[in-house]
């Protein structure tokens, strides 16, 4: 007869040790091209342009340029591909999204005083998307290393004492009580044993060392991922004018962040003499944040045709919560007996801080009087500062070790063109961004290019603009043990719309 070891650990609302790690801090420290489109078009290469309200994001100067006060809305069309080969077997898959992802305006007050060197007062606002956070995919394919090592990875160093429940006590409550008690990894090394995948190796309270029940050999695997969410801020700006000649500029940033994520483990064995022939493994993540950042620029006109720009971002300081639950099942070939243990608890974490990098961009443009210009900007980003707190905490510090470790100071450039002809305008763009990981692999270097079209009616401005961009990523299944990755080329088009208006 068979039977089959069922057990379900789905997981409320205490609270828990941190589990957080250096692909949050990527997550939450890169970000993508939102804006106008205009700024689309020229791949976002305003640095020393200004004249846009997205112009203002990259340097808060740029709302200065504006002769009369001015308003735009923009509304955006996303879509996702991504190719996914792990082993030798290969999934797509698409995804689409419409977003408002800008909204903004600028009040502009000049000054009737020709005695007065300052020429004019911006006070401006803008909301911009800067990261969407929708995906999915799928990596399936068959490989030698089991999930039994990512269980063995956390346990061992875990006295069995700490994985056996005593009487009147159910699996939740020992559950909660590690999370609270010991930590993520005792978690972790919980549901393995209780799932039969690890056994102890000697039936010693004290014993500390496991073995898996999984016998070598193939493993047929699936890894699957999908998530959604916004991180985006709200930018209060204020610029003015010396002589015509020099424009400064900050910013007082306001950012949000929410998350959500699930994956889905699934693995399949017929290995000889193996006690556990599947495992099935679930896990769920949600995160709210919120954080400020500020921004100080200056634009410089040479002269009719050249303008120089130089603009510092500040780090984002985020203050983020987190809750997570998990699920397990363990299925044996061997007996027919099913074991059922189903639990509810949600594990509510500490608040955390991470501090994002900060970001350096230096701008140069072209201005060929009302027929066109070219447009340059350079950015230096230094990923290895991105840093969590509180340090006290020993898990943050390791993370913040794997944070300097890996991750490196990146460069990027972005370089776009308009040409006008009446009222209409050509632009198209090109951008390249490093990987903010030193072997730029994991998070592979992005390319991307851009057209757009814009007609004046006066009044009323109407612009389009369509971006593509490709980047290769190979992001590990899990951190510990079971760090297997797959390869997943991604492609991102996005359409968007925008409308302005003089106010």
């Amino acid at each position: 007869m068979k039977r089959i070891f069922l057990l379900v650990i789905a997981l409320l609302s205490v609270t828990f040790s941190q589990a957080q790690d250096i692909t949050d801090a990527v997550r939450y420290s890169t970000s993508q091209l939102y804006g106008t489109a205009r700024f689309k078009a020229l791949s976002g290469a305003f640095g020393a342009l200004g004249g846009d309200l997205s112009a203002m994001k990259i340097n808060p100067a740029g709302s200065a340029i504006f002769n009369n006060s001015y308003s735009t809305v923009s509304l955006e069309y996303n879509s996702r591909n991504n190719d996914t080969r792990y082993g030798n077997r290969t999934t797509s898959s698409d995804d689409s999204d419409f977003n408002f992802s800008q909204a903004g305006a600028v009040l502009v007050f000049n000054s009737n005083d020709p005695e007065n060197s300052w020429k004019k007062l911006t006070l401006g606002f803008n909301y911009s998307l800067t990261n969407n956070f929708k995906d999915d995919y799928v990596a399936t394919g068959i490989s030698s290393n089991s999930i039994d090592q990512y269980f063995l990875g956390y346990a061992n160093g875990v006295p069995l004492d700490n994985l056996e429940t005593v009487d009147g006590e159910t699996i939740a409550d020992l559950y909660r009580y590690l999370g609270e008690n010991i930590g993520f990894g005792a978690q972790q090394a919980f549901l393995g044993y209780q799932a039969f995948v690890i056994n102890p190796n000697s039936n010693d309270l004290d014993n500390t060392s496991y073995s898996s029940a999984i016998a070598p050999g193939n493993f047929d695997q699936q890894f699957a991922l999908a998530s959604t969410g916004l991180n985006g801020k709200f930018t209060f700006n204020a610029a003015t004018t010396y002589k015509d000649f020099l424009y400064f500029g900050a910013n007082l940033n306001a950012h949000f962040i929410n998350y959500d994520k699930s994956t889905r483990y699934s693995e399949f064995n017929t290995n000889s003499n193996s006690e556990i022939n599947e495992i099935v493994f679930r896990n769920n993540l949600s995160t709210t944040g919120d954080g400020f950042s500020f921004q100080l620029g200056t634009i410089a006109k040479v002269n009719d045709y050249v303008r120089l720009g130089v603009s510092y971002e500040s780090p984002t300081w985020y203050s983020i919560q987190e809750e997570s639950s998990q699920a397990i099942q363990s299925y044996s070939a061997n007996t027919d007996e099913v074991v059922n243990v189903i639990t509810n608890v949600v594990n509510v974490y500490p608040d955390y801080t991470l501090r994002t990098p900060g970001n350096l961009t230096g701008s140069l443009a072209v201005l060929f009087g009302s027929k066109g210009l070219i447009s340059f900007d350079y950015t230096y980003k230094d990923y290895s500062n991105t840093k969590f707190t509180p340090s006290s905490d020993p898990e943050f510090n390791f993370q913040n070790e794997l944070i300097s470790s890996n991750l490196q100071a990146t460069s990027s450039f972005k370089v776009g063109g308009e040409y006008r002809i009446e009222d209409w305008s050509l632009r198209g763009g090109y951008r390249y961004e490093q990987s903010p990981y030193k072997n730029e692999s994991t998070i592979g270097n992005l390319d991307g290019y851009s057209a757009g079209l814009g007609y004046n009616f006066g009044n009323i401005k109407l612009d389009v603009a369509y971006d593509h961009a490709s980047r290769i990523d190979n992001p590990q299944f899990y951190q510990v043990g079971l760090t297997n990755t797959s390869r997943i080329e991604r492609d991102f088009s996005n359409v968007v719309l925008s409308v302005s208006f003089g106010i």
